[in-house]
């Protein structure tokens, strides 16, 4: 696909004409829309980004209204360049356009969304007796629960309200995932075992989903807080935690209770690292603590709009636990409850078969570098916008924190990386455990025929013999099990050997 500067000419045309034209400061929209001289109608995909080169009869007019009609018929809805592009345009402007065709759908979604945004409402008559259009079109986002606007003949089905209303794109990936039934997956992996490993198994999902969730912080929590921590995570889905309270308490649950809060945070905080003296990286602004109730308060309100409506879980997953990273509500602790807040909504929601849980944190500890990567695809692109200052007890003073761009996050991404997640710890993490806990009985069951041992010797000898692929140390043996001949030590490792796998090529 041709880029500028090549020797075909392309003019800029929709979102990409707007941005240039009124000089706006935002995200890269996923759609990247052009007027060529010459050619047919072409799309091509470059970098996850979508190119779209269109032949001269499609140019719109140059009119801000008529290129906004063309971006919302041809790249979809992109909240977060509308919010900032209407803070510039003379509502006049937008006026005129709507009286020339009132009817019209495009039109029509451009005036729901001045109003939506902006908050104030145009001069201009209330639509009657026009058929009802989407807001989004149900087969390229996911939606929630229509909710009619009479006065511009228009549904709502957005996932949030103007304080905070992520959009997530059906990406063909997204489709896949769907069509997979991750759910199903789930459930046909816990008819294989009995009922009681099953249990086994849970305990040790809630311990390595509290410890991998600390570790991932670089925390290490005390035994009064990791039992606090799984006890929150066995309720889950039996309480409403999105919500204020219920988050301050999840707060003071995963961190040490001298540095927890009240409410939300009062001062401007941010996510970095040292790098020597006096030095410091800073890799992501959260936004200021002024715009703070409002931001969290949508979140709230998506949160409870996106559970009522048929959204699928693990979208709505995705975007209220990175909507609240991303808010960055607390001065710590705000990882451990992003993650929480994951649990919640699949549990929720009934996507988790009842009485188990996903321990993604331990997939995401396994790969650090992905789960960085992917937070990064918000936070790099932001500090593009925004210009800080920090003293020499490293306190930030930040500008260009706006708040449109923590309301208006396209969270495709996100929901891919949950998706995946998700994926990976039924493939791996769950599906390894219940695997281990069935070689682990038939281990007993074959080591109690060689020597009849009091289960707490049997399991030590498993256990300490896993630790060294299968061998019984010499040291170990003089030590723990002097009882044993070498003859009933060396069948016993064959038998761990043939069941764990150790020892083959």
């Amino acid at each position: 696909m041709p880029a500028e500067g090549n020797e075909e000419h392309l003019s800029k045309v929709g979102y990409a004409y707007l941005v240039e034209l009124y000089g706006l400061e935002v995200f890269p929209h996923h759609y990247k829309s052009y007027i060529s001289e010459k050619g047919p109608k072409r799309t091509a995909e470059r970098g996850g980004t979508v190119w779209n080169i269109f032949p001269e009869g499609y140019f719109p007019g140059e009119s801000t209204g008529e290129q906004l009609e063309f971006a919302l018929k041809y790249e979809g809805i992109n909240l977060q360049l509308l919010a900032f592009l209407f803070e510039k345009i003379n509502p006049g402007e937008i006026c005129e356009f709507v009286k020339k065709k009132p009817t019209g759908k495009y039109t029509r979604k451009i005036w729901f969304l001045y109003e939506f945004l902006t908050g104030e409402k145009l001069f201009l008559e209330d639509l009657k007796a026009v058929r009802y259009v989407d807001l989004l079109e149900e087969d390229a986002y996911y939606t929630a629960d229509r909710v009619p606007s009479k006065r511009h003949r228009v549904y709502n089905n957005l996932s949030g309200g103007k304080e905070f209303c992520p959009l997530v794109r059906k990406s063909s990936l997204l489709k896949t995932f769907e069509a997979e039934h991750l759910d199903r997956r789930c459930e046909a992996l816990l008819k294989e075992y009995p009922e009681t490993m099953i249990r086994r198994a849970l305990s040790y999902f809630y311990t390595k989903e509290t410890k991998s969730s600390f570790d991932i912080e670089h925390a290490t929590p005390d035994q009064k807080r990791s039992f606090r921590f799984i006890e929150l995570l066995k309720l889950a889905g039996q309480r409403e935690f999105c919500k204020k309270d219920s988050l301050i308490e999840l707060q003071k649950a995963v961190i040490d209770p001298r540095f927890a809060g009240n409410d939300y945070r009062m001062t401007q905080n941010y996510v970095g690292e040292s790098i020597g003296r006096h030095q410091e990286i800073v890799h992501f602004v959260p936004p200021s603590p002024g715009d703070l109730p409002d931001l969290m308060e949508g979140l709230v309100k998506a949160c409870k709009r996106m559970l009522s409506s048929e959204i699928h879980p693990v979208v709505s997953a995705a975007v209220i636990s990175f909507g609240f990273v991303f808010l960055h509500p607390f001065e710590d602790g705000n990882g451990r409850v992003h993650r929480f807040l994951i649990h919640h909504v699949l549990e929720k929601t009934g996507f988790t078969p009842k009485g188990l849980i996903f321990p993604v944190s331990a997939s995401m500890m396994k790969n650090l570098d992905r789960y960085d990567e992917t937070l990064e695809l918000f936070s790099k692109p932001l500090l593009r916008f925004v210009e800080y200052t920090l003293d020499g007890e490293k306190r930030i003073t930040a500008q260009g924190n706006h708040a449109n761009y923590y309301r208006y996050i396209d969270m495709t991404p996100f929901a891919e990386y949950l998706f995946t997640t998700i994926s990976d710890t039924i493939d791996s993490e769950m599906e390894a455990e219940f695997e281990y806990l069935r070689n682990y009985d038939r281990a007993r069951s074959i080591i109690r025929e060689i020597v009849d041992m009091p289960d707490r010797l049997l399991d030590l000898f498993i256990t300490v013999s896993l630790q060294n692929r299968g061998k019984l140390s010499g040291k170990k043996h003089k030590s723990m099990f002097s009882m044993l001949t070498d003859d009933e030590v060396e069948k016993m490792e064959t038998c761990i050997e043939e069941i764990f796998g150790y020892g083959k090529a």
